[in-house]
């Protein structure tokens, strides 16, 4: 692997790409369900949650307190105001049990950053809260393996656009590597990179979007141990 062929900068996504997340988001929302259930089925106060999820993604961001408060505002509104102060109380441990949840690298994360790292510049970046994607990542022990660490409030055409051009040699010459077409692929293509999915059997349901298969920039394997041969691949094709 040469850094003076065509790719020469790799993005990685974090949560649910190099380490498990929304299987956390999803176990507590089924807690938070039993905890309203005189109030709705499970299907139903999950789907008031994720109504208030939507609203309020361009207030709180993306991350687990934003989901917490998500899940207080529902509690408010399923139980017309009367939700018990208990309530309150066991949705807020449930939201720093989350917060505190030891770091569950995905198979291959390490032995594969490990592979890339030097050859090529790796960025991580990753959206949602600032002091628990920092915990993440600290956490996960990659942390050393990167060039640089960017944590932003969304992910779009013109972030990577910026991003790649402040730490590689510009969209055009980088890859995205992630579990959600919608944040990771997409956007990263748009802005005229290479864009690499690594399905994720857990996905929230607002990263879902179809896949850009015609896009010739456009990958897909079924986990990051693929990665390192599909990049070599990519090389020797330059």
């Amino acid at each position: 692997m040469r850094r003076d062929n065509k790719l020469t900068t790799i993005g990685f996504d974090a949560d649910d790409t190099l380490w498990q997340n929304e299987q956390f988001f999803r176990l507590t929302e089924k807690r938070f369900a039993a905890m309203l259930a005189d109030h709705g089925e499970e299907e139903h106060i999950s789907a008031r949650l994720l109504e208030a999820e939507r609203r309020n993604l361009a207030v709180y961001g993306f991350g687990i307190k934003g989901f917490t408060l998500s899940m207080i505002e529902t509690a408010v509104e399923v139980t017309q105001g009367r939700v018990p102060a208990s309530v309150i109380s066991e949705i807020l441990d449930a939201g720093r049990e989350m917060l505190s949840h030891p770091i569950e690298a995905l198979p291959h994360a390490r032995e594969t950053v490990e592979k890339l790292a030097g050859a090529f510049r790796l960025v991580l970046i990753t959206k949602g809260d600032l002091f628990d994607q920092e915990r993440k990542l600290t956490g996960s022990g990659l942390g050393d393996l990167f060039d640089a660490v960017e944590i932003v409030s969304d992910k779009s055409a013109a972030t990577y656009s910026r991003l790649f051009s402040r730490h590689g040699d510009g969209p055009a010459k980088s890859m995205m590597v992630g579990n959600s077409l919608k944040s990771d692929v997409v956007p990263a293509i748009e802005a005229g990179g290479w864009g690499v999915h690594v399905p994720h059997e857990l996905t929230w349901v607002l990263e879902h979007v179809e896949a850009p298969a015609a896009e010739p920039r456009f990958r897909q394997i079924s986990d990051l141990g693929q990665l390192p041969g599909l990049v070599e691949s990519i090389v020797s094709a330059g």
